[in-house]
């Protein structure tokens, strides 16, 4: 009721605020608004026309300087000089150690004849002649290709230079990396939809473009549109429209175009618009934010404090319950340890019986003998449940002894497979055989085991299998019982080994066997841990300490 109350109270008030608040945001909103409207195209036909003309410069600066590095190699090297592949091959590291992204470097003559290269590519001894590229550089001095495939068939272009020596005319040609003039292209993209390439005169790609296309495909774009120095333009299509501005290159060769989805764009201008309108709703929501904290800290408090509460009265009755439980667990020892001295006394007495001359000469002495050890293991056993039994009442420290862990197991699954039988539940033991007699305390163990394995049987139900494992990890013997039952959900798997809880139904656990094990394997030392998938079973793994017994 409290909770309620103050949040009725809290929405009294965020309203309130906010329907004082409408009419001056409804305004202020609307000419912020209105401002953006009439300047965001004019920012964004300023900022891609920048970003155009710059990125152009920066694709020409790359494309002379490449151009100046191939003219000066020429020029510094004579035709004999450059057939030499070894000065060739000098000259070509040169060249990528001064400017880099050159992939290959040849000199061809005058008939087109490809004399000497360097590169991954085998065109030594192909003839160019052909090639639209090889007139210009014969007739212009210097050449630029637009991309094509060639000899190699993979698109790229080339930079050559024709040089002259008295009546001869060579040509020293190099391929730029496609992949390092793209990226440099690419890298005035900007945002989820903006865009860089380079067109011909035709409109065919030159380099790949991020939407719509690949290199030496149709563009589709009239390049025509575009004069002089930085065009923009606004293109209908995707994203709302497109916004573009292209400017020219290689003297008016290629054109450099970029674009930008118009949607985007005013986006970005939106979003500062919607930046200042925040800060001035934080400062109305000032004292609406307060309140609300303070409501909200008030009532965190107050369940804070009806939790803790609610907490420490479970604890209490859990003591109660296991104050009383510790007070029934010694009556009923005492109970049964007086009966249990008296079989002592009494199989004492047989076994003094037996030793008389008479019985000695009975066909069945043996029987007798082998009843007697019966009922002295079997007395044993039940003393030591006993002592178990005392344990919910007060702590009990193990009672070391020499176990063998396998035997063990195979003890407690022989008091179960009765059980697990009648239920059509295969019990399946893999035992390690290089485990070691420990010291510890073999009826606690037991008891752990004995659980475990009743908790599966009870949790499969009928028909399944029961995966018992042993095995030793360092100092550590680790003993796994797996079952295929129906699993433990995932919200009560960390409940499991709390006292008390159980997740069998009303009248068929006390939801103690999990936390005395827990308790058992806690004072020997080790871990006891669960693993389940809701449908798919659990597995419980114990670890115990290797405690090597003392020499007698």
């Amino acid at each position: 009721m409290k909770g309620s109350h103050y949040a009725v109270l809290r929405r009294k008030i965020i309203s309130i605020t906010l329907l004082v608040s409408l009419a001056p945001l409804i305004i202020l909103g609307a000419t912020i608004y209105y401002q953006f409207a009439r300047t965001y195209k004019n920012k964004i036909k300023e900022q891609i026309t920048y970003r155009a003309s710059a990125q152009a410069k920066a694709v020409d600066l790359f494309l002379k300087e490449r151009s100046a590095i191939l003219s000066a190699m020429a020029d510094t090297h004579t035709f004999s000089d450059m057939i030499d592949e070894r000065n060739l091959s000098r000259v070509f590291e040169v060249m990528n150690l001064r400017a880099g992204a050159f992939v290959d470097l040849g000199v061809i003559d005058n008939s087109g004849q490809h004399l000497t290269y360097v590169g991954p590519y085998d065109l030594k001894g192909r003839n160019y002649y052909e090639q639209p590229w090889f007139a210009q550089v014969m007739s212009k001095g210097i050449y630029i290709s637009d991309v094509y495939m060639g000899f190699r068939q993979s698109p790229h272009f080339i930079i050559a230079v024709r040089r002259q020596e008295g009546q001869r005319s060579w040509i020293l040609r190099a391929t730029i990396d496609p992949e390092i003039f793209s990226a440099i292209v690419r890298s005035a993209q900007v945002g989820k939809t903006g865009d860089a390439y380079i067109l011909n005169k035709e409109g065919i790609f030159q380099t790949p473009p991020r939407f719509g296309g690949s290199i030496l495909s149709n563009s589709h774009l009239d390049t025509n549109v575009f004069g002089g120095g930085t065009t923009f333009l606004e293109l209908k299509g995707r994203n709302n429209g497109l916004l573009c501005a292209g400017t020219w290159l290689r003297n008016n060769q290629w054109l450099l175009i970029i674009s930008q989805g118009a949607s985007e764009e005013i986006s970005s201008l939106f979003a500062t618009r919607n930046a200042e309108i925040v800060i001035m709703v934080f400062g109305f929501l000032a004292i609406i934010l307060t309140t609300v904290f303070t409501t909200r800290i008030t009532v965190n408090r107050l369940k804070q404090a009806d939790t803790r509460m609610n907490e420490l009265n479970a604890q209490l009755v859990q003591s109660d319950k296991l104050a009383a439980l510790g007070k029934m667990s010694m009556g009923i020892a005492h109970e049964i340890n007086n009966p249990l001295a008296v079989i002592i006394q009494k199989t004492g007495w047989m076994e003094d019986l037996i030793l008389e001359e008479d019985l000695q000469k009975s066909k069945n002495i043996e029987e007798f003998k082998a009843s007697i050890r019966s009922i002295e293991d079997h007395v044993e056993r039940a003393r030591k449940v006993v002592h178990n039994m005392l344990g919910y009442a007060r702590k009990m420290e193990p009672h070391l002894e020499e176990v063998d862990v396998n035997k063990t197991l195979e003890q407690t699954i022989a008091l179960l497979e009765n059980y697990a039988r009648i239920n059509n539940i295969e019990i399946k033991t893999t035992f390690s055989p290089d485990l070691p007699i420990i010291a510890s305390d073999q009826a606690q163990l037991q008891q752990v085991l004995m659980n475990l394995i009743s908790n599966s049987i009870d949790a499969i139900g009928k028909e399944g299998l029961i995966d018992i494992r042993t095995m030793r990890l360092g100092s550590m013997i680790n003993i796994r019982v797996k079952d295929n039952g129906p699993g433990i959900p995932e919200d009560q798997q960390k409940k499991i080994f709390d006292p008390f809880f159980t997740t069998k139904e009303t009248g068929k656990g006390t939801g103690l066997g999990l936390w005395v094990s827990y308790n058992i394997i806690e004072k020997m030392g080790g871990t006891i841990t669960l693993k389940s998938r809701p449908g798919k079973g659990s597995s419980f793994v114990v670890q115990i300490p290797i405690v090597v017994p003392e020499k007698k």
